[in-house]
């Protein structure tokens, strides 16, 4: 992979990350479009470097939220940081299992699967749209809710599967804001990637052979472009305009799953 590709990849990722129509699916698209011939290792390490600089960009973004969850945390009571963060542990506990127990399965997903990620993005547009028609509320993400919307993540797992759009879209539907769902959405996926991360550094499962310039270029595409895309879908989310993405998910699945047949 050159650095035009990194480059145009890291885009891809950064706006894709927050936007709601699947990070994972576009970069498959990507590197299907682009021709990427790189071995699967070399390929899961640039998606993660890609992943760790959108979730860069979210701490960036949600710095003074990550500061007043750390100060309600060193005060040690039952306050509302601290709710917040076991809402955080238990959403990330569907994810975190499915990640584990079907690490092999779901890698190999990540092959250039263009009829997948396909239909998977029909999945992400219905959820979407459904997510657009309803009601804004004051309520806030509970403890049972935080748990489905971590059962929505461990489903975005698969490429295709937005898992902004499927997060934000779940928490809606049950009744959540609209505001504090996107917000709960994009800080609950820290942990998880740098979870992720780290055990992929322990295992020794990251092997890179290729270009370093490329991950370097394409690392700070991803961390400039995803701090535009997260603070303009803060702005969407709040003004209900999650179906133009639904109708885009919708026309670019289709158009996957018809070119996978031809």
């Amino acid at each position: 992979m050159d650095v035009l590709d990194s480059l145009i990849l890291g885009v891809i990722q950064g706006l894709t990350e927050f936007l709601p129509v699947s990070s994972s699916g576009h970069l498959e698209l990507g590197k299907a479009i682009l021709g990427d011939n790189s071995v699967p290792e070399e390929s899961l390490l640039f998606t993660v470097v890609m992943h760790f600089a959108t979730a860069l960009s979210t701490i960036v973004i949600f710095r003074k939220d990550i500061w007043e969850i750390l100060r309600g945390l060193l005060q040690f009571k039952w306050n509302e940081e601290t709710k917040f963060s076991l809402k955080i542990i238990i959403s990330m506990i569907p994810a975190a299992l499915v990640g584990i127990l079907f690490e092999e399965q779901l890698e190999q997903l990540f092959g250039g699967s263009v009829l997948l990620v396909g239909f998977m993005l029909i999945v992400t547009a219905v959820l979407l749209w459904l997510a657009d028609k309803a009601k804004n509320t004051g309520k806030p993400v509970s403890f049972s809710n935080a748990f489905i919307i971590g059962i929505a993540q461990a489903i975005a797992l698969l490429p295709g599967i937005s898992r902004s759009g499927s997060t934000i879209s779940t928490s809606v539907l049950l009744g959540n804001d609209k505001t504090k769902a996107a917000r709960f959405s994009f800080l609950m996926v820290v942990p998880l990637i740098l979870g992720k991360i780290a055990k992929d550094v322990l295992d020794g499962n990251l092997t890179h052979t290729g270009n370093s310039t490329g991950l370097i270029v394409g690392f700070i595409a991803a961390f400039i472009s995803g701090l535009f895309a997260c603070t303009w879908m803060i702005s969407l989310v709040k003004k209900s305009k999650l179906s133009y993405f639904a109708i885009y998910c919708l026309i670019v699945g289709v158009i996957a799953i018809v070119v996978s047949y031809t």
